[in-house]
C-alpha cells in the first residue's frame, strides 16, 4: 500500500505531510504502507493507492484515484481521523 501527499509545489507542505502521516500510522501501530510526497503536475495514478491533498488543490484532481482531501493541512486531529479511515478501509489496521 502506497500513500502519497500531494501539494502545488512539492516541497515542504508535501512533506510535511508525509512526515505527518508516518507518524499517525506509527501510532496507529499500522505497517506496510510506504508514505512519500510529490508536486501535482507530476503525480499521476500509478503513483500510490491513496492520495492527500489540500482542499485548496484537490478539485479537478479525481484521475488521480482515490483522493483525501484535507480541509486543513496542519490539523493532526483531522489528519489522524482520515488516515484512520483509510486504514480500516483498507483492512490494515
Amino acid at each position: 500500500m502506497k500513500f502519497l501527499a500531494v501539494c502545488g509545489s512539492g516541497l515542504g507542505t508535501s512533506f510535511m505531510v508525509e512526515m505527518n502521516i508516518i507518524q499517525v500510522l506509527n501510532e496507529l501501530g499500522v505497517t506496510g504502507v510506504e508514505v512519500s510526497h510529490s508536486d501535482l503536475s507530476s503525480a499521476s495514478p500509478g503513483d500510490a493507492d491513496v492520495f492527500f491533498l489540500a482542499k485548496d488543490i484537490a478539485e479537478g484532481n479525481d484521475h488521480l484515484g482515490e483522493v483525501v482531501v484535507l480541509d486543513n493541512i496542519i490539523d493532526m486531529d483531522e489528519l489522524k481521523e482520515k488516515v484512520k479511515k483509510v486504514v480500516e478501509e483498507k483492512n490494515l489496521l
